[in-house]
């Protein structure tokens, strides 16, 4: 099952601009974040991959690093890695990863993806934020919002599918660290 939310106008926070997607998984925040970890590089964005090839070609024209860095491996994330035009600011397993973009943008650029427990599964969050640099980046922003609406929308239910094909994995047993011997 898969319902979407989201906010109708982008929000603007002292100069920030964001908009949300949010989307119902039945699969544990594990799951969620390894799904949202593999975008990008070989395995694409998920939705709209034609789109981002075209972005892609655009930033290199402009003297950006395009798509052709792909990613370091195809399963993980650490910080400081380059996927495609993004470089990895934050990521906080099970429940966060934070892309900032290295794209030429009128602007700062960062893709943000949570996974936050709900019920018996996961409220998966998908956070495009925006820092503009004067009108252009607010015109940028603007113009640039009706596609993120498809794209960006697509792309977390397609997390959200690829979340649920997703191994259930169990955390590693902790540990003892007592000088108590085990009963």
């Amino acid at each position: 099952m898969v319902s979407v939310r989201s906010r109708d106008e982008p929000r603007d926070r002292e100069g920030m601009l964001e908009e949300t997607r949010t989307v119902y998984v039945e699969a544990s925040p594990d799951q969620v974040f390894r799904a949202f970890c593999r975008l990008g590089g070989d395995q694409g964005w998920l939705a709209w991959n034609w789109l981002w090839k075209i972005r892609g070609f655009l930033d290199r024209m402009v003297g950006g690093p395009g798509l052709r860095r792909g990613r370091r491996d195809p399963a993980w994330l650490y910080l400081g890695d380059a996927v495609d035009f993004w470089r990895v600011e934050m990521v906080e397993r099970p429940r966060l990863l934070r892309l900032r973009a290295e794209m030429r943008v009128p602007g700062q650029a960062w893709l943000q993806f949570s996974a936050v427990p709900e019920g018996e599964g996961t409220r998966l969050m998908r956070t495009a934020l925006f820092a503009p640099s004067g009108l252009w980046g607010l015109f940028y922003w603007y113009a640039m919002y009706p596609a993120h609406l498809f794209i960006f929308g697509d792309m977390a239910k397609a997390v959200a599918q690829l979340a649920r094909t997703e191994p259930v994995v169990s955390p590693p047993m902790r540990a003892r660290v007592s000088n108590e011997p085990s009963i």
